[in-house]
Formats: C-alpha cells, sequence, structure tokens
C-alpha cells in the first residue's frame, strides 16, 4: 500500500514538538533535558576512556599500579570495546523502534551504565569486565535514542534542527572537557579505580536529571506502535524516495568509518604519544597526560556555535552548504590536523621529545573536523531515515563509529612496527585524498536526497 509523501509527514511531525511548546534561547526545553542528560553520560564515558589504556599500560609495581599491559595488548582492548560500545546501538535502536520508544530506552541505558561505571570502581579483574559489558550494552540503548529524540524535537525543514545538534553536541563535550579533566586527574594521581567511580557518580546525576526532565519531552521519543495510524505508516513498504535516501545515508556512513578511524587515534595512539614521548613540563610541574584528552572538548565549547551559525549563514545566502558538503569538508580538515603528528614525531626523532603544541594544533584541526561532520551527521539521518526505521538507522550510523573505533585500535597497533609517523602520515594522506574524490562525485550523491534540504527555513 502507498501513502502521499504528506501522509508520512503528518505522522512524523506527531512525533515532534507542538508549535506552542515551551523554548529557551529559541528551541525547545526538551534540547536542554537531552543536552544535559548526554553530558553527564559523556562525562562518564571519556572520563573513563581518557584513563582506559594508561591503566592498562601501567606497571604493577608503580605506586599507582595499571595492569601492566603491552601498548599493542591495550590498544586491542581499546579497540574492540570502543567498536562494541557503538556496534550495539544497533539492536539499542531495533529495541526503541519495535518495542519500548527511544525516551524508555534513554532511562534504561542509563541504569545500565550507571552500574557499570560502578562496577569498574571494584578493583577486581571480574569487575573490569563486568564493568565493561555493562558499559556497551548501557550506550548501545542511550546513543541511538537520545539523539534521535533530538531530531524529533524539531519539524521537518526546519533549520534549527542543525543548530540544535551542534548545541546537543556542545553538551557532550562540556561533560568530556570536565571529566577528562577531573578523573583524569584523579584516576592519574590518586588511583584509577577512584577515576573510574568518579564517572559513575557523573551517569547517576545524568539519571535523576532526565528523570526529572521528562516533563518537557512528553512529544517525543514515544513508542509509535501504540496508534492505529502510526502502526500503518509502520508496516507499510518503503518508497521510491525514501530507499534513495537510505542509499545515500548508508554511502554516507563510509566516510564516518573512516573519520572515527583516524580521529579515535586522541583516546588510543595519540594518547600514548602524548605519556611517553611528548614533554609535558611547564616549569617543574608536569601536565598529565589525561589533561590532553580535555583540549578537544574545549575547543568543541569555544568554537561549536560559530561553525554552526557559519553553515547555517552559507545557507540562507544560497552557498553550497548540505549535510554531505559539510561532512567531506570535515574530513578534509581533520586529515590536514595529522600532519601536526607528522611534525611531532620528526621533533621526536631529532630531539628526543615533541613539543605540546603539536597537540594542540592537531586538536584544534581534528575539532573543527569534528563540528562539520559529526553534529550533521547526527541531523542528516534525523533528516533521511523512513520514520519506522529511525532509530535503527542511527543505531547504523553510530555501528559505523564503533568500526571506525575498531579501525582506530588497529592503526595503534600496526604502529609498533610501521612507526608512529608512518601511521599518522598515512592517515593523513588518505583522509584529504578521499575526501578530494567524495567531494566530485557529490551532486550525483544528492540528487539521491531528492531535495530534503532544499526548503530548509526556521519553522515557527
Amino acid at each position: 500500500m502507498y501513502f502521499a509523501p504528506n501522509y508520512k509527514l503528518k505522522i512524523m511531525s506527531s512525533t515532534s514538538i507542538p508549535a506552542h511548546q515551551k523554548e529557551l534561547f529559541g528551541h525547545p526545553v526538551g534540547l536542554y533535558v537531552l543536552f544535559f542528560t548526554e553530558m553527564w553520560e559523556r562525562f562518564s564515558y571519556y572520563g573513563m576512556r581518557a584513563i582506559l589504556v594508561l591503566y592498562l599500560i601501567t606497571e604493577v609495581q608503580e605506586s599507582n599500579p595499571g595492569l601492566g599491559w603491552t601498548d599493542a595488548e591495550a590498544l586491542a582492548l581499546y579497540g574492540w570495546y570502543t567498536m562494541m560500545v557503538y556496534v550495539m546501538s544497533v539492536p539499542g535502536g531495533y529495541i526503541a523502534d519495535k518495542f519500548l520508544g527511544q525516551k524508555k530506552s534513554v532511562l534504561i541505558g542509563g541504569i545500565l551504565l550507571l552500574i557499570g561505571h560502578s562496577t569498574l570502581a571494584v578493583e577486581q579483574m571480574w569487575a573490569f569486565y563486568t564493568g565493561l559489558v555493562f558499559i556497551v550494552l548501557g550506550v548501545g540503548m542511550l546513543k541511538p535514542n537520545i539523539s534521535t529524540m533530538v531530531g524529533g524535537l524539531y519539524k521537518q525543514g526546519d533549520i534549527r534542527r542543525d543548530k540544535g545538534f551542534t548545541i546537543f553536541y556542545i553538551g557532550i563535550n562540556v561533560g568530556a572537557f570536565i571529566s577528562s579533566l577531573v578523573v583524569g586527574y584523579v584516576g592519574e594521581v590518586y588511583g584509577w579505580h577512584y577515576g573510574f567511580g568518579l564517572a559513575g557518580i557523573g551517569m547517576g546525576l545524568g539519571v535523576l536529571q532526565y528523570v526529572l526532565g521528562m516533563k518537557y519531552l512528553s512529544q517525543v521519543g514515544n513508542f509509535l506502535g501504540d496508534a492505529k495510524e502510526s502502526q500503518v505508516v509502520m508496516k507499510a513498504p518503503l518508497t521510491k524516495v525514501e530507499k534513495d535516501r537510505v542509499i545515500v545515508l548508508l554511502i554516507s556512513f563510509l566516510l564516518v568509518i573512516l573519520f572515527w578511524g583516524a580521529f579515535e587515534q586522541a583516546g588510543g595512539l595519540m594518547n600514548i604519544y602524548t605519556m611517553e614521548n611528548t614533554d609535558r613540563f611547564l616549569g617543574d610541574w608536569q601536565v598529565p597526560a589525561s589533561w590532553f584528552q580535555s583540549i578537544n572538548a574545549m575547543f568543541i565549547i569555544f568554537f561549536g556555535t560559530s561553525v554552526a551559525v557559519f553553515w547555517a549563514n552559507r545557507k540562507l545566502k544560497g552557498k553550497v552548504s548540505t549535510s554531505l558538503f559539510k561532512m567531506i569538508v570535515g574530513l578534509i580538515i581533520m586529515g590536514i590536523g595529522f600532519f601536526f603528528m607528522t611534525g611531532a614525531t620528526a621533533q621526536y626523532e631529532a630531539t628526543g621529545s615533541s613539543a605540546m603544541y603539536w597537540l594542540v594544533f592537531a586538536y584544534l584541526f581534528h575539532t573543527i573536523g569534528e563540528l562539520c561532520l559529526s553534529p550533521v551527521a547526527l541531523s542528516f539521518v534525523t533528516k533521511l531515515a523512513p520514520v519506522k526505521y529511525a532509530s535503527i538507522m542511527m543505531g547504523i550510523y553510530f555501528a559505523m563509529t564503533g568500526f571506525g573505533s575498531k579501525l582506530a585500535g588497529l592503526l595503534g597497533e600496526w604502529s609498533s612496527s610501521l612507526g608512529a609517523s608512518t601511521i599518522f602520515t598515512g592517515i593523513a594522506v588518505t583522509s584529504v585524498g578521499i575526501g578530494v574524490i567524495v567531494l566530485l562525485i557529490r551532486p550525483k550523491l544528492e540528487a539521491l536526497t531528492h531535495g530534503v534540504e532544499d526548503e530548509e527555513s526556521v519553522v515557527s
């Protein structure tokens, strides 16, 4: 049975926030509920990530003992862990679409994460692996569904959607910035498990404020299977337009894999490089290696809104500013950032240590690239995904980031034989080269979106 596109849009808009919904700073109040929920979730996740590899490679005889793993062993676990965290977004999205709705799924994910991070605080190997499993399951339930809910706050064609995702993304990085400093410092100075426990406290705060703010989310994230008309749409076959848009999404996901395969060197190879090869002394004080994980988040907080405004103004002026164009530009800019790491390795080979400014410049370019690609990709999924597959498609997106993270771990492992310089330079050349190639075929890909972004404006 075929349904006219306007009928489906009616169903889709039923999950969106009504025009009279209370707003704050030009956006639905629900956006800020999701902002703080994700901020605390990312506080726990990135705080734990900042010290995970360092904990694994620290010798057992140190005053703050770790597990004494080799760099290759630590990066292998890091790759598998970060991959599974996001691959589980696929079943998490499926469960939301078919059984629970996004709102309930986010709550369950938050509770699982609270259990996982709290378990890591126990100084036992069974607790370490058990905690990782709960975190994997929790992120899988929370990530695709909270992002889909952000998109549901805006009606189709609302130009504020991309800005909304950027604001939401800033929340992610406020949490990442604070946690990298606080959790990283506590973990390195006072004990790794104290750091893991602090991450658990952050997740607890996230669950609490989500529950308290659910009254602002009454029109979004509900289970569509409860309504008769929604059931009809959920059972209808995909139209030709919908199929074409899914194809575009799947192709764009290849850029996502490449981007995160490079970007996630921050928590792996670049993290180890910072600890072992970088001169981190400011006078007599040595900057904790984990603190460098906060640079990216700090830059996002500083530049996030500016980048979003730049692209919105470009759109209103009629200049090329499609989601695919932004994502391609983001990949290229991020790739350029790795040339600074090539410079760092050259200085290390010449002098025995590299300066901290190489890392700062690399993270700056990585951040600008991330702002052009990641929040835009999240918004892109909500624009193109068929309503009945909204959370599943978001889950596939996060699965692609997971495969990218696994690629990052493999590249980190290869550095032991190929050398860090070869890996960093290879990433830079590959990212820029593929970005240029995709840029050339962009018009053909965008034709398959059937003008979904052509008439964007402020929708009241």
